[in-house]
């Protein structure tokens, strides 16, 4: 993903492999998925950043990183159980292959790996980070549930969604190093300041291209979110405002033909989609002047440019 720290994320792919070695067949079977899939690797990316950044020792960083990909791994597994999805990167969904059972225990298999590594950190500081980590990822989840069920629409409470989902696990991944490497507390907070307006950004994109996105590009149809029922930013606008068609098609989670692409319509007529790209720039910005204060390097620069490309990516 990043030239600079190639050499360690191949080292990570190594050490995930064996951390989900299992005499298990199934759980083998799902944990050999995972890491053939890969996936983008962000987080585990920003860990190395933050410890090229901090120059921090590298084990750590590592633990870091195998703590925080986990946990996220994790959580997909149960995530795609509660959609009801069909495929994860491609290919069909875990619980599609092996049955809930399966599934759900794999991904508390991998929540039990994250608590050996944790002790191995021998760090209180980054357990109770990642504890936290763990029960706001729950929260936004039930949060983005409860929203749909009372039809409760608002952009405070999305946003709360927004970063439990996402932004959170991605702010433990450049925090928690700083937290290994016993960092001031202003790098810390910088870090930790970067890394919840990336993962805003992110999760906004991502909303964003769900439903204006190009369904070649992304490998599925769009407006995912609208059939689970979840109102995201380019449409919330909508709902605020009281547009009574847009309203109706959410409530039905876009069942009828043609729902999804009138939907897009309005949310393009009544500006949705420049709203949302404006607040992902809002995001981007903070971002980037987060690490201001930190001293410039290849990593500091790296680290900058990853919540930039947020601006155009396209899957």
């Amino acid at each position: 993903m990043v030239p600079l720290i190639a050499e360690q994320l191949a080292a990570f792919e190594r050490r995930i492999e064996a951390e989900l070695r299992s005499d298990v067949a199934f759980i083998q079977a799902i944990g050999s998925d995972l890491v053939g899939a890969g996936g983008k690797r962000l987080r585990p990316s920003l860990a190395f950043l933050a410890g090229a950044l901090l120059e921090a020792e590298a084990e750590s960083t590592m633990r870091v990183a195998l703590a925080v990909e986990l946990l996220h791994s994790a959580s997909l597994l149960h995530d795609d159980l509660i959609d009801d999805a069909d495929t994860r990167r491609g290919t069909a969904a875990a619980f599609r292959r092996y049955g809930n059972v399966v599934s759900v225990m794999s991904g508390d298999y991998m929540l039990a790996r994250v608590l050996g590594i944790l002790a191995k950190t021998g760090s209180s500081a980054f357990t109770a980070l990642m504890s936290d980590t763990a029960a706001r990822i729950c929260e936004g989840e039930v949060l983005q549930f409860q929203m749909a069920t009372l039809e409760t629409w608002d952009r405070p409470t999305y946003q709360v969604v927004i970063e439990g989902k996402t932004a959170v696990l991605v702010a433990a991944a450049v925090e928690g190093v700083a937290v290994v490497s016993d960092a001031s507390d202003a790098t810390r907070e910088a870090l930790r300041a970067y890394g919840m307006a990336f993962g805003r950004a992110f999760q906004l994109r991502d909303d964003f291209l769900d439903l204006l996105g190009d369904p070649a590009t992304l490998g599925k149809p769009v407006g995912g979110d609208l059939r689970e029922g979840k109102v995201t930013l380019p449409v919330l606008g909508l709902i605020e405002d009281g547009n009574a068609e847009a309203l109706a098609i959410v409530r039905r989670h876009a069942g009828d033909p043609g729902d999804v692409e009138r939907l897009i319509e309005l949310v393009r007529q009544h500006g949705g989609d420049r709203r949302t790209q404006s607040a992902i720039a809002g995001e981007v910005e903070a971002a980037t002047a987060a690490l201001a204060s930190l001293p410039p390097c290849p990593a500091r620069e790296a680290l900058m440019a990853l919540p930039r490309a947020e601006l155009d990516r396209v899957a």
